[in-house]
């Protein structure tokens, strides 16, 4: 990722192995290189698949695994899977140049509404309201975000929301690092607790041959319990920063984050906002809350979300009046700032591009398969939990896996002695564990790039709290199991 900071910015320097450590284009590279060359390894294997119309895809049939013609990728496919990765529905996902047209229209959407100068003064009379009272802005808005990842799966609509709030936390005195926590540890823990999530728990359970309302009690109480762990963790660590920012974890960013993020804040410092960036600041509001809307109840998607927020983003030049060339120049300039992001995207989605061309997906899965047969009821829904995180490294779509391994893992439950419910909960939950972190999720790629917050960083911060999830998780499924 690229930290370098606008030209003129004065930069703290950063230490010697800040410098050392490739950035996030270099390691996704590097792992689409490694699950090439796994590809001469490991045998290639499918199973057989079956139209499922409850879930409208191809789903694996159990026990029909075969070893089939290798197809070892070179470096040709190594090439070409980062291309391939922007269109490709690979492994039940969607095309991932959706999901960085979307980025860059957002990009192009907050370059207009900066230039009005209306979040930025904004900014100033929120920091004047909420003065000593700045750290109740996490909990609120991570019991938002959570809502979401819990109702309708908020993803990668989430990518929208970092450019708006990462200047706000910045400037009441967190870190970049904060921001980025609030956001998408929010909407994680609420995929974690899905309730009526249908990209999750509907997928999974009809996958699984089951109502989605199976297991509820158990998944609101993880949602819950979950909930108030994320919310305490990121609140102390945001606490500690504000009281002495040399604890920060992306201390040495500072300078250039700050730069980087209130680089007008200066200019409106001491202004009031005008009748004119009241109504833009009404109309950036409800751009969010239409999208949210639109996503949960319309069904829209990538394309619709980039359509509403370029209508939104002419809207905004038009009541600010600021003429055809300046509009064009800060809806490019904005989209330039993303383009980094929008890149990294299909990079990531390139390395499962690369193993389904490989045909080694499904070997993984079989291998999966073959270990957790035959466990007593705790030690395999505990194995099960830890399956379904490994996989979703390799595929961390929701919607994806669960197709993929809902059908071949839900009916060794039934041998085992375990709920099909505890098995979707399994599922939920380790994959929503595992895409804090997953270098192949667009969703971490993107919101790391759009903060400036380096992976290792971020790995530091969210490890502790990833264990403490996994454990209660595995706590929560075992008690189930037992009673």
């Amino acid at each position: 990722m690229d930290h370098t900071a606008r030209p003129g910015a004065r930069l703290t320097p950063a230490p010697a192995f800040q410098d050392r450590f490739p950035t996030a284009y270099t390691i996704l590279f590097g792992l689409i290189v490694v699950m090439a060359a796994l590809t001469w390894v490991l045998p290639a294997g499918q199973y057989e698949r079956v139209a499922n119309q409850a879930l409208g895809k191809d789903a694996p049939v159990p026990g029909t695994y075969k070893v089939v013609e290798a197809a070892h990728q070179g470096v040709l496919d190594v090439l070409m899977a980062p291309i391939s990765g922007f269109y490709n529905q690979a492994s039940g996902m969607a095309n991932a140049i959706d999901v960085s047209l979307f980025v860059l229209i957002i990009g192009g959407f907050l370059g207009v509404v900066n230039a009005t100068g209306a979040i930025n003064t904004g900014i100033e009379r929120v920091m004047l309201r909420l003065k000593g009272r700045e750290k109740w802005m996490i909990p609120v808005l991570m019991l938002l975000f959570a809502a979401g990842g819990t109702t309708y799966g908020m993803a990668e609509e989430t990518l929208a929301f970092y450019v708006l709030l990462l200047p706000l936390m910045i400037a009441v005195g967190y870190d970049a690092l904060t921001g980025v926590a609030v956001i998408m540890v929010g909407a994680g823990v609420g995929v974690l607790g899905s309730t009526i999530n249908p990209f999750s728990t509907a997928i999974a359970s009809n996958a699984a041959g089951i109502p989605f309302t199976q297991g509820m009690a158990l998944r609101l109480a993880i949602l819950a319990l979950g909930w108030l762990i994320c919310v305490a963790y990121v609140m102390r660590y945001a606490e500690r920063v504000r009281k002495d920012p040399a604890t920060s974890l992306v201390a040495e960013l500072k300078a250039s984050n700050e730069a980087h993020f209130l680089r007008h804040r200066d200019d409106h410092r001491d202004a009031v906002l005008s009748k004119r960036q009241q109504l833009i600041l009404i109309m950036f509001g409800a751009t969010f809350i239409a999208m949210v809307w639109g996503v949960a109840l319309r069904g829209w998607w990538m394309a619709e979300m980039s359509a509403l927020f370029l209508a939104s983003a002419i809207a905004i030049g038009l009541v600010d009046w600021m003429g055809e060339k300046p509009f064009t120049t800060a809806f490019v300039d904005g989209s330039r700032e993303l383009l980094g992001v929008a890149l990294v995207i299909g990079l990531a989605r390139g390395i499962v591009v690369i193993m389904d061309q490989g045909k080694i997906t499904d070997t993984i899965l079989h291998a999966f398969e073959g270990w957790i047969g035959g466990m007593s009821d705790v030690a395999f829904v505990n194995a099960l939990f830890a399956t379904e995180g490994l996989l979703s490294l390799l595929v961390p779509s929701t919607s994806g896996l669960a197709v993929l391994s809902m059908p071949i893992l839900a009916p060794l439950s039934d041998f085992a002695g375990v709920p099909r419910h505890l098995a979707v909960t399994a599922f939920q939950t380790a994959i929503g564990i595992t895409n804090l972190v997953t270098p192949t999720y667009a969703v971490v790629v993107g919101a790391l790039a759009i903060g400036r917050v380096p992976f290792q960083r971020w790995v530091r911060f969210i490890w502790p709290l990833m264990l403490m999830l996994a454990l209660l998780s595995m706590a929560s499924l075992s008690a189930a199991v037992l009673l």
